[in-house]
């Protein structure tokens, strides 16, 4: 089933954030946003209907209420009446202005809502914007922690009780940030780019083991958390087992796949006494030098085998 936004819930939701007000009767409120477009009216206040983007949600500025102004009473309300021929999922009007009484009725009639915001037309449509493709994006919930590490967003992923927790509260504590812990939310902007984001009714919370629940923010301050974060890098915690057969070159990259994209996957088994706050920190730093181009383990492959073969030298892993 395709996701919807309930007017209401939008409403109850951001109603402060968007300074918004509600000129229909409130059955209009349970009226369905469909999709993250938004669109102005244009030819359709002029009563030509193709092309008209009636599934979006459309903002009405200054020029359309001025020019609704300024049409003949008829001719606005045979227009006004053609839009909601239509099945609009809610309509909102900019700038602290109020729609046309007629438009107010015909919305009303169609059970269809009309909203106003004291913001300016391309203020309100940004803001709008990025809120409905968060919304909308393609999203999943996974177990795991997500934390910010010389800029570089690590995910960590692996059994409950590995240790992902209290890898990032370490983290923190050397001025690393926390972005949300044991459930992230992702979602997928554009084709390839993964965010992690925290859960607003939670928080910033942590669960330690042995300790209880800790509030990162009250503990740590302002600049130990973050609400989101590109992820960059998933790090999979795993249990150590002596016939590992973990890569010890890093020669070749591996890959997890996320809500259709593929992103870096490193696997670091778990013993006791092992340092994984700082194999994290070096995770992200080496992260950053291949975005640069520079790749350690192959350079120093290409060094060695240039050494075993002088003169005789072929880039095997580029081929």
């Amino acid at each position: 089933m395709d996701k919807t936004l309930q007017v209401s819930g939008l409403l109850k939701e951001r109603q402060e954030f968007f300074k918004l007000s509600l000129f229909t009767g409130k059955h209009t409120l349970k009226k369905n946003i469909l999709n993250h477009e938004i669109s102005r009216p244009g030819l359709i206040l002029t009563g030509f209907t193709g092309r008209f983007a009636h599934d979006r949600t459309l903002i009405f500025g200054e020029t359309e209420i001025v020019y609704m102004e300024n049409l003949d009473p008829d001719r606005l309300k045979s227009h006004i009446q053609t839009m909601y021929s239509f099945e609009i999922p809610c309509v909102v009007v900019s700038k602290g202005l109020k729609p046309p009484a007629v438009m107010v009725e015909e919305a009303d009639r169609a059970g269809s809502p009309i909203l106003g915001t004291t913001l300016g037309t391309q203020e309100f449509i940004r803001k709008l914007a990025d809120f409905l493709e968060n919304y909308f994006a393609p999203q999943v919930f996974m177990h795991g922690s997500l934390a910010d590490v010389y800029g570089v967003g690590l995910l960590y992923t692996g059994p409950s009780g590995i240790g992902k927790s209290e890898c990032v509260l370490d983290l923190v504590e050397r001025g690393h940030r926390l972005v949300c812990d044991d459930v992230v939310q992702i979602i997928r902007e554009g084709d390839d780019a993964l965010v992690g984001m925290y859960n607003e009714k939670f928080g910033h919370h942590m669960e330690i083991r042995g300790l209880g629940i800790i509030d990162i923010f009250r503990l740590f301050g302002i600049r130990a958390v973050r609400n989101r974060k590109r992820i960059e890098v998933v790090v999979e915690l795993v249990h150590w087992d002596q016939q590992d057969g973990s890569d010890r070159t890093g020669l070749f990259e591996k890959t997890t796949e996320i809500l259709g994209v593929e992103i870096p996957l490193v696997q670091v088994p778990v013993v006791p006494g092992k340092n994984i706050t700082v194999i994290s920190e070096v995770i992200a730093q080496n992260h950053l030098l291949k975005l640069k181009g520079y790749h350690s383990a192959r350079e120093f492959n290409r060094r060695l085998l240039e050494e075993m073969n002088p003169g005789d030298y072929i880039d095997e892993v580029s081929e």
